[in-house]
């Protein structure tokens, strides 16, 4: 089911604006915080409507004393996140406890509350037109995240220089850095969770790391709070997908050249720990499946160009590769999640130094070439 919309014609060039933030993490996180101040207490407002929606919280003091229980794991882990959120909130001019609520949104949903969230993928070199390796996702969640999402260009004095889409006010999500690694992430469901070092923070952190190695050396070297599932790509084609639990992971391999996850465990080790259930897991495997079929019928032709056209894929209609409103309406009416688009799609070319990232749903945009600025 292809929208009407979809036409080249019709989509608009509206973009995610581009920021460059550099220096001690510190002063990155204050820089954040003074050029963004709008948009990050825009975020910071919709989150604690969102988690008012989701949860019963006693009081405003229970909820700031919650969300500054994980801050000493930051600080044990990624003192300089830690550094970097305090600046956000020096320079936005919010609270730190507000600050580090925008790194948490599902942690501090009480019960947990599983959703359909992005399809990711890698494409080895050998199999594009331009040997050129690729990664990316459509990032799907609640609507408002396409009003408050922003490009970044990190560059701390400490680390390698990162080129992010994160929402304004939330340090990392997913990018590349410029040693040529890309990291990009999916919800997956699961109990056990914790507090712990943010689900969020797992990318980034990934990303001061030279390998697909050393990535993964550094998120198992975390106390996770909760599930994540990274899908990560270096300079030396290497791929691999890492599926966590808070306290357990295991690595799915690429098949033929192609790497593919959406919301579920598809290792055996993990498949155990799936609580995704229904209408909600039968949405992972569909977009699971269509993404691998797409994939593989363009084998050998695939490049940043034919991505674009894959990823506004609505043919597998109501469980598509581009979510638009209200193609969740089979949930529940009164279920929270039945906002969600995809806010976001990203096509990254790691070794080029490169996102491709449009406004979602995507098929309603054009997307955008965003670089290292030097």
């Amino acid at each position: 089911m292809q929208s009407k919309l979809d036409t080249a014609n019709q989509r608009s060039s509206k973009a995610f604006p581009f920021y460059r933030f550099w220096g001690t993490h510190r002063q990155i996180g204050q820089q954040h915080g003074e050029e963004l101040a709008a948009l990050v207490k825009l975020h910071r407002d919709y989150a604690v409507e969102r988690l008012h929606a989701m949860t019963q919280i006693p009081s405003e003091e229970a909820l700031r004393e919650a969300v500054l229980c994980y801050r000493s794991h930051v600080i044990t882990h990624a003192p300089f996140f830690d550094e970097e959120i305090q600046g956000i909130a020096e320079g936005a001019g919010i609270t730190l406890a507000e600050a580090y609520l925008l790194q948490l949104r599902a942690e501090l949903y009480q019960d947990f509350a599983a959703s359909g969230e992005c399809t990711t993928y890698a494409i080895a070199a050998d199999l594009t037109t331009n040997d050129t390796a690729l990664i990316g996702q459509n990032a799907d969640l609640p609507a408002f995240y396409s009003e408050i999402g922003v490009v970044t260009e990190i560059d701390p004095d400490d680390a390698p220089a990162c080129l992010m889409l994160t929402p304004a006010g939330q340090l990392s999500y997913i990018g590349i850095n410029r040693l040529g690694l890309g990291v990009f992430a999916n919800f997956l469901t699961c109990d056990g969770w914790r507090v712990g070092f943010p689900r969020y923070l797992f990318s980034r952190f990934a990303l001061t790391k030279k390998s697909v190695e050393d990535a993964i050396a550094a998120v198992r070297s975390l106390y996770r709070a909760s599930s994540r599932n990274l899908i990560m790509l270096d300079a030396h084609g290497h791929a691999v997908d890492l599926e966590t639990t808070a306290s357990r992971d295991t690595m799915v391999y690429p098949k033929n050249g192609l790497l593919v996850h959406t919301n579920h465990y598809i290792s055996e080790e993990l498949r155990e720990e799936e609580r995704l259930k229904g209408e909600l897991l039968e949405n992972s495997r569909v977009r699971l499946d269509r993404m691998r079929v797409l994939l593989e019928e363009k084998r050998g032709q695939l490049n940043a160009e034919v991505m674009q056209d894959l990823l506004r894929d609505r043919e597998t209609y109501p469980h598509t590769l581009c979510v638009m409103p209200g193609d969740t309406s089979y949930l529940p009416t009164e279920d929270k999640r039945s906002d969600i688009i995809t806010f976001a799609s990203v096509i990254a070319e790691p070794t080029k130094g490169q996102l491709r990232v449009a406004i979602g749903p995507p098929n309603q945009f054009e997307y955008k070439t965003y670089t290292f600025s030097s």
